[in-house]
């Protein structure tokens, strides 16, 4: 950040411009308004600006940027949140985009704290090669898969509450109704539940209003579970359509091959290894090997979502899956392994396997080539 104390004056700042040498830029993202930066490919500032976060704002952005000759490399922070339409805006344009972190708290101290500073180091970061990660493609098919993953969350959500509310209250429940509902299975009690019929004279009676109040929350479990299969459906077509490659793996469905491609993104060129996806779903190991202690733990990082599906995957390979139980029934024994570093390898298993489904085999092919 040192060199990036040089503010060139408006004569210098021309003169680049009409050396079309090229430029780097930051982008402090916000809500409203987004924050650009753009410096010297030596580091020396040339000019901070500011602009609205509406279509027009993102073509003067552009307009602007692309006015100090070619651009080089694009900082961007919150390319999943505030800055997730400028990034798609920018990349339509094949601007080169960095996915750059938010400075940490010693930075910040040591710094300070604006809009402009934030830019500027989110340019610097990009000109120095620390910023080197590239940002999800949220266009076509796959940003529909996320936006229909947002959906069923909030539905999966709603049911849990539910189901919890239903048993707060009937614990609490008069002793008659109670003793009626506490021991029946959950998908008897919910079809019960939906059954009841209160008396709508009596809702001041507690008997009364407890039944209610479970026929209203039993409904609503029904209805966030038709929900969730109302997506599910949808989930299976989208996921076709964006990869038909991931379902024929053996524990891959919908929903985990959706959660697969939503980390991957539209471009999952970008995941150049597949190392660097095992470390990006949380299934690469980590060593924590000690003295004579020689061992790894399961890596409880990267994203979570996609470390929740390949998890998924391993618990149904090991129930229904030969090659899976074969593995198992040769590895477990309690002096070599236990059952946790077993599972931490099977999802190293899955995710080499599915990085192998998730790009595409010229992809594949050319980064082996080269």
């Amino acid at each position: 950040m040192a060199s990036m104390t040089q503010v060139l004056t408006a004569g210098e700042a021309t003169d680049v411009r009409s050396t079309g040498a090229g430029v780097y830029a930051g982008i402090d993202t916000h809500a409203d308004t987004h924050t650009v930066a753009v410096i010297t490919a030596a580091g020396a500032q040339l000019a901070v600006e500011q602009f609205d976060t509406t279509a027009a704002g993102y073509a003067a952005l552009a307009a602007w940027l692309l006015g100090f000759g070619p651009v080089l490399g694009v900082g961007i922070e919150g390319t999943g949140s505030y800055g997730s339409a400028l990034c798609s805006y920018l990349q339509a344009l094949e601007v080169v985009l960095y996915e750059v972190n938010r400075p940490d708290r010693a930075t910040r101290r040591a710094k300070g704290k604006s809009d402009p500073i934030d830019a500027l180091a989110a340019a610097d970061a990009a000109r120095s090669g620390r910023a080197a990660a590239i940002p999800k493609d949220r266009t076509g098919t796959v940003e529909a898969i996320r936006l229909q993953l947002i959906a069923r969350r909030s539905a999966e959500q709603d049911a849990a509450k539910a189901l919890n509310r239903i048993h707060a209250v009937i614990g609490t429940a008069p002793a008659t109704l109670r003793d009626s509902l506490r021991d029946l299975p959950r998908a008897a009690l919910l079809t019960t539940l939906t059954g009841l019929r209160p008396d709508p004279t009596r809702l001041h009676e507690p008997d009364q209003g407890a039944k209610h109040v479970l026929r209203a929350l039993a409904r609503r479990v029904r209805d966030s579970r038709a929900e969730i299969t109302t997506i599910d459906q949808i989930l299976a077509d989208l996921v076709q359509r964006a990869n038909p490659r991931l379902l024929p793996i053996h524990g891959v469905g919908p929903f985990t091959a959706a959660l697969l491609l939503t980390t991957a993104g539209a471009n999952p060129e970008r995941i150049t290894t597949e190392a660097k996806f095992a470390m990006l779903t949380g299934t690469a190991p980590i060593p924590v090997s000690s003295g004579k202690t020689d061992r790894h733990r399961l890596n409880r990082g990267g994203d979570r979502q996609a470390n929740r599906a390949i998890h998924a995957i391993v618990l149904t390979r090991k129930a229904h899956d030969p090659r899976t139980k074969a593995y198992l029934a040769d590895r477990l024994n309690p002096k070599a392994s236990n059952k946790t570093d077993l599972t931490r390898t099977l999802k190293r298993y899955v995710a080499r396997e599915i990085y192998k489904a998730l790009i595409p085999p010229t992809t594949t092919s050319r980064q082996t080539a080269a």
